[in-house]
């Protein structure tokens, strides 16, 4: 593919031409065009200028989905300044890491987390914090802070453009801390355009441009909401529906009122839907795409929601350090069950032994590298930790997988994650597949424990589907009669809820930690 040499922010700039008057984003009951977003992005913009924000300086966010979020990352992007997502749930010790680890001097923060920041003001180096209420009415937290809604009324839309080339850094998109302490990705201009035009290519195919809805409840601050939602619905002149949280009812209510085209989603809210107890009343047939990423996708969901929409789920992939999406199963194309399909265009990959170092064979298990326009130029001030990752521009993602013989991609479990007992290698998602299969079993994760006699054992922690009871006796008997003894669990723990990132993304270390 060839990928035009602009800014993100040009996405935005020509859709506002082509489109002016139609919604780019619907948030409750208020609905913004493509023009008065345009507008707004140039006011904000030119505010960041007026108080000393240049070309290169971190601009925080701190917000949920919202009209808000979207205004803050086009309006610093168009001054040049880098964005730095932040997500609302962090705690004040997490959010200091980021406001000093990514040298954040501006904030764009909802006014009910500013306590969190007040808190932790005298630790962080912010000049600017620019606070809003979700519903646009004034703002009052204080004389260290300025209203958005104040901004984006009344400020002049004619800012200093600044010369912002694809090479320039766009946004340090922090990795979630699921493996440790969370890293800035720096993710360039070209990155994100490339990405977006890629994800097009493959994804895009049954969207109607310019006349079209997306539901958008993945979150912003994560890059598959960031890159899949609002980048790519920016560049397709289609209508985001915002949602600040993820509800069945609401969403589903959404779907039918508007006839959604395309949803994103985590495994975790296609099972919501799949379960929601008055799913007849609706009718979501109107979806064309429904994208899954973020988790592996129960073959039980995928069957489920097609069941219910006449769409199937096209499961993907990708990852902070690659824009993200670096996978997929074409829509309207060949899908197959438990593969996250094949690299999207101009995306190569190799699957590396890592006991050898050497290229592995078809169906042969390793670790996958790519390599592609979408893949970060490195972790922010973290030289080491990049040359950890990054090799002759191959990024080492940790995930393990297997490759069959017409390239499609099935992962088999995280570097990190392969259980090793006796001596064996344990694949947790082989094991988890068995116990998704169970008729009682709503959701299930298995990690390593120690084991003084096997170095480590198999624990499963299970949420059962509501009205059902079992026995870890009865599970574990069960997953003898479908694995190998050494892969069946030792021990099974049943609880109501399991631990997830704000995509869905099942926490694992927490459970090990737990």
């Amino acid at each position: 593919m060839t990928y035009p040499e602009i800014p993100v922010f040009q996405f935005l700039t020509d859709i506002a031409r082509e489109f002016p008057e139609n919604d780019a984003i619907i948030f409750a009951d208020k609905h913004i065009s493509f023009s008065e977003l345009d507008l707004y992005t140039n006011r904000f913009a030119r505010f960041l200028q007026d108080n000393g924000v240049q070309k290169g300086d971190r601009v925080a966010i701190l917000a949920p989905n919202c009209h808000q979020n979207v205004i803050g990352f086009f309006g610093a992007l168009k001054i040049g300044a880098v964005v730095v997502q932040n997500n609302p749930m962090y705690v004040e010790r997490e959010l200091e890491h980021q406001l000093n680890d990514s040298g954040s001097e501006t904030l764009v923060c909802l006014a009910d987390l500013y306590p969190k920041i007040k808190n932790i003001r005298p630790d962080v180096k912010l000049k600017n914090i620019v606070a809003f209420n979700i519903d646009d009415s004034p703002v009052s937290t204080g004389d260290d802070t300025v209203d958005l809604q104040t901004i984006i009324s009344n400020y002049s839309s004619d800012y200093r453009q600044e010369l912002v080339g694809p090479g320039d850094l766009a946004l340090l998109q922090y990795t979630g801390g699921t493996t440790g302490v969370s890293k800035g990705c720096m993710l360039t201009h070209r990155n994100l355009v490339a990405n977006v035009l890629q994800s097009v290519e493959v994804l895009g195919k049954n969207y109607r441009r310019g006349n079209d809805y997306v539901i958008g409840v993945l979150p912003l601050f994560h890059v598959y909401g960031l890159t899949c939602i609002m980048n790519m619905s920016v560049y397709m002149g289609v209508t985001m529906i915002l949602f600040p949280r993820f509800d069945p009812k609401t969403v589903i209510e959404a779907i039918h009122d508007y006839k959604v085209g395309v949803f994103f989603a985590s495994p975790t809210m296609l099972i919501a839907i799949n379960t929601y107890k008055e799913i007849g009343n609706y009718d979501l047939r109107c979806l064309h795409t429904c994208i899954s990423g973020s988790a592996p996708l129960p073959n039980e969901v995928k069957e489920a929601f097609f069941k219910l929409t006449g769409v199937e789920v096209v499961e993907g992939y990708g990852l902070s350090e690659a824009s993200p999406v670096t996978h997929s199963n074409p829509v309207n194309g060949k899908v197959k069950i438990g593969s996250i399909g094949l690299p999207v265009p101009d995306t190569d990959m190799m699957v590396i032994d890592i006991n050898t170092g050497e290229e592995c064979a078809v169906k042969q298990t390793g670790e996958l590298w790519v390599k592609g326009p979408q893949v970060m130029s490195g972790y922010w001030n973290r030289p080491d930790e990049t040359a950890n990752v990054l090799e002759n521009g191959w990024l080492k993602t940790g995930d393990v997988v297997e490759v069959d013989e017409e390239g499609y991609v099935y992962i088999v479990s995280r570097k990190k994650d392969v259980i090793i007992a006796g001596g064996y290698n344990i694949y947790p998602v082989e094991v988890e597949d068995v116990l998704f299969a169970h008729p009682k079993v709503q959701e299930a994760v298995v990690i390593g424990i120690p084991d003084a006699y096997r170095g480590e054992s198999v624990k499963a922690v299970i949420v059962l589907k509501e009205g059902e009871s079992a026995t870890p006796e009865e599970i574990i008997a069960y997953c003898r009669t479908k694995l190998a003894a050494y892969k069946a669990p030792r021990q099974v723990e049943f609880r109501d809820a399991l631990p997830k990132s704000a995509v869905g993304k099942i926490l694992r270390r927490v459970l090990r930690e737990g």
